[in-house]
């Protein structure tokens, strides 16, 4: 199974600050993305002249820009959903147990992701800004320093899943079959936790320089891969022997090693712009390393402890029964293919924002911010609207019981009506605050309401009271409100606009 949880940007010469004559006006003026044509003010020292109240974001700039930078995000984490839909109707067709054990034995490889994810995002916030001022010499060393840092983190995952699988397992569930299953589906794709490591931050470089559409061929190929190995060692096709969930596993490994080799060819066996001398990759100054630690290792935390509080709740889960964590875990699979590809607005937040950021235009980065929340918000509705819609039609592609179909049916309801909200949310923490570096409060808001509201209500629920599992899980949701609430308020008071990068 594709396992991809939620979720993911810019050298030389550092930009001035202007001034205007005191009792100016300032212009109207209508500022062309970065890429698109049109004035360049990377080096006019035009820094944070323009009136917030006067910046015209030209429309047919805009959606050119996102076609060119979040389409491909876009379309990588729906071909990753949809193929990870299929591969979760294999193993979903081999029953309600089998489904359950490698939904709680991915959740190890969740939480590692998270932490991936984190630091890299945190990462991408000044490859964003030096991409800004195309410094690629530093864009190198935030990258070498991501990838080492990742590594040492995979490795102690690697070795829990390989040597202590059912010491991880009986964390998430007392259920004795999925625990037998699942060891053996966590052990066969263990060496994943190494590939991933490496492949995560570099491809986080690649959308920092806007290179977006090379991590979406690769994951063409990667998920291809992945999706019909899968179908031919789960059931043993063409003479292959069926191994059933290790089939999944095996097919997991395969693709993931496949993916490590088509980036390190694309990046350094192609010569691409973020390859160069090996020594630049390591060769830290103590200020980057610094700064780099202070605002990525917060994202870090807030990913880790998102990560955790989300194996929580699929902890809490495992403890109602298989058909109520199938229920769930089939949900979560169909919203993902919702929800990711919107996600993907996100990431260019990030690196729309953060360059602009980067080359000290403050007025307008908020104004291009505020418009690609509003975009998200829309865009959230129609999702969430369509979700809810073929709800009836997703669920009958479950082998499961009436009573699994009717829980998932409720779940989707919720997570349509929820879509919104959580899109707001998201794109708050992972865009705006963090290409702005203002990480600490994103862990705050993220972490204070995963586990001061979700988990509680979700734990009172599953263990005091005798409700439903769609009940349990709109509970849940109660962490939306609180995240948008907050982060709205930080948005409007531009605290989170902060330049990384202008001493480095």
């Amino acid at each position: 199974m594709n396992i991809e949880p939620r979720g993911s940007v810019p050298l030389g010469s550092k930009a001035t600050k202007g001034s205007v004559p005191v009792g100016a006006k300032a212009a109207k003026v209508s500022v062309p993305l970065a890429g698109s044509p049109g004035l360049n003010f990377t080096n006019t020292g035009i820094t944070n002249l323009i009136d917030k109240e006067n910046i015209v974001i030209e429309s047919k700039s805009l959606y050119r820009t996102l076609r060119r930078v979040a389409l491909p995000i876009a379309l990588q984490s729906l071909i990753a959903s949809s193929l990870n839909l299929i591969d979760t109707l294999m193993v979903g067709s081999l029953g309600e147990v089998e489904l359950a054990s490698v939904g709680l034995s991915t959740q190890l490889f969740f939480i590692h992701w998270g932490v991936l994810f984190g630091f890299s995002s945190g990462a991408s916030a000044f490859m964003s800004q030096f991409w800004g001022v195309k410094d690629l010499h530093n864009i190198r060393r935030v990258l070498g320093f991501a990838v080492t840092f990742c590594f040492s983190i995979g490795m102690i995952f690697f070795i829990a899943a390989t040597f202590f699988p059912e010491m991880v397992l009986r964390l998430f569930t007392d259920i004795p079959e999925a625990i037998e299953m699942g060891s053996g589906f966590l052990r066969r794709f263990a060496l994943s936790f190494l590939t991933v490591s490496i492949t995560v931050p570099c491809t986080a470089a690649l959308r920092s320089t806007q290179q977006t559409q090379i991590p979406l061929y690769i994951s063409i190929v990667v998920f291809s891969t992945n999706t019909l190995l899968a179908y031919l060692l789960i059931f043993g096709k063409f003479g292959l022997p069926a191994m059933g969930i290790m089939g999944a596993a095996t097919a997991i490994l395969i693709a993931r090693t496949l993916e490590l080799t088509l980036v390190l060819f694309v990046i350094f066996g192609k010569h691409n712009i973020l390859a160069g001398p090996l020594k630049e990759f390591f060769s830290w100054r103590r200020i980057l390393v610094v700064r780099v630690l202070t605002s990525a290792l917060p994202v870090t935390v807030n990913e880790t402890m998102w990560s955790l509080g989300m194996a929580t709740y699929n902890a809490f889960y495992g403890r109602m029964g298989i058909t109520e964590y199938a229920a769930i875990q089939a949900s979560n699979t169909i919203n993902q293919l919702f929800i990711l590809a919107i996600f993907s607005l996100g990431d260019a937040l990030l690196i729309l924002v953060g360059q602009r950021i980067g080359m000290g235009q403050l007025d307008y980065a908020f104004a291009l911010a505020k418009r690609l929340l509003g975009i998200g918000i829309k865009v959230g509705l129609i999702s969430g609207s369509l979700l809810i819609i073929s709800s009836r039609f997703i669920v009958q592609l479950f082998n499961f019981t009436d009573e699994g179909r009717y829980y998932m049916l409720w779940i989707l309801a919720i997570y349509g009506c929820m879509m919104w909200l959580k899109v707001y949310g998201g794109l708050n923490i992972v865009g705006t605050l963090r290409c702005g570096g203002d990480t600490r409060f994103a862990m705050i808001v993220e972490v204070g309401c995963v586990w001061g509201i979700g988990v509680p209500l979700v734990f009172f629920g599953v263990f005091f009271t005798d409700l439903p599992v769609y009940l349990i899980v709109m509970m849940a949701q109660a962490e939306e409100f609180g995240k948008s609430l907050f982060c709205r308020r930080r948005f409007y008071s531009k605290k989170w606009l902060n330049n990384l990068i202008h001493d480095i």
